[in-house]
């Protein structure tokens, strides 16, 4: 069986596998021909029993069945478990608009609602999934701070912030961790947040760091993608976007080769690389693809190759 190393979860004294597990796609986003309950609830227990021990959920996928399959999934097996879910981002029910929601109130009534979809009494890490323009982000943390004194929330984290937000929200109770996309073809945060968490004292938890499917190589032009799925209205990944993009893939797939390991397995070994506070969340449905993401975390990198792959080209096409 797969053991992987552990990281800890900023300062909160929690240690979690190197690779966590992002479960959007189990129930949101992808191809929704693939949803599968049975085969996700097999891959979250998977995760656990390899060492994959962050599991990373929100109401917004789904919306609200994401929480109750990993409820299921994790029903017995709670101790092994760090849990994070989400607040802050609802969908409407009728257009499945996502809508930021920060109100206080809001706040608490979605931590109750989450605490029950998981089955679980406690939250270890509560995040705010994107921050509402139309709330101080003071108000917003604050309440999140308050579920924290209620013992129904461990600790704190944020998604797609500043560096000014972060700051903000560390003024008012501490900063876990801060999530965002990451990967060899999304590469900003590290000017700004990833500096930010490592002198805070926070973890950076990249999500989609494979590219949203597309860096482990199994996509190329000539993909078609469901209308329902997001991909299929991404700028990054029009077939023409795809065709350019091709040279990271191939680049990627030439120091896989080299190691004797997968596309996918470097992809993730590299984000490992970059910072010690980094612990990333890459997705998917598949027990046997979690467990080959979770031995990402025993691959070390060479210099020569993390220096091939730091010089990749900046991709073609907005991540949005």
């Amino acid at each position: 069986m797969t053991t992987i190393p552990a990281r800890p979860l900023g300062t909160t004294g929690l240690q979690v596998g190197a690779v966590g597990l992002g479960c959007m796609s189990m129930s949101w986003a992808y191809d929704p021909a693939m949803k599968d309950d049975e085969t996700s609830i097999a891959a979250i227990r998977t995760a656990l029993e390899t060492g994959v021990t962050l599991i990373d959920t929100a109401p917004a996928y789904g919306p609200f069945h994401n929480e109750e399959l990993v409820g299921r999934a994790i029903n017995g097996r709670r101790p092994e478990t760090v849990l994070a879910t989400k607040v802050g981002l609802i969908v409407d029910p009728k257009t499945f608009e996502f809508i930021k929601d920060g109100k206080p109130a809001s706040v608490k009534a979605s931590a109750e609602d989450s605490l029950q979809r998981l089955g679980v009494e406690h939250i270890d890490l509560f995040q705010l999934h994107r921050v509402d323009p139309e709330v101080p982000i003071e108000e917003t943390w604050g309440a999140m701070a308050e579920l924290v004194s209620r013992g129904l929330v461990g600790h704190l984290g944020l998604s797609e912030v500043t560096v000014e937000e972060c700051a903000r929200a560390a003024a008012i109770h501490p900063v876990a961790s801060v999530q965002s996309e990451f990967s060899l073809w999304t590469r900003d945060r590290l000017a700004d947040v990833i500096p930010w968490c490592e002198g805070n004292g926070a973890s950076f938890i990249p999500f989609a760091p494979l590219g949203r499917g597309y860096l482990t190589g199994s996509l190329d032009q000539g993909t078609e993608f469901e209308a329902k799925d997001f991909r299929s209205r991404n700028p990054r990944f029009t077939p023409e976007a795809r065709a350019a993009n091709q040279v990271i893939v191939d680049e990627i797939r030439a120091v896989a080769e080299g190691w004797g390991a997968t596309p996918a397995q470097v992809a993730i070994a590299w984000t490992l690389a970059v910072s010690p506070a980094i612990v990333p969340i890459p997705g998917t449905r598949r027990p046997a693809r979690v467990r080959e993401n979770a031995e990402a975390a025993n691959l070390v990198l060479s210099d020569t190759d993390r220096k091939r792959l730091d010089d990749l080209p900046a991709p073609v096409g907005a991540r949005y």
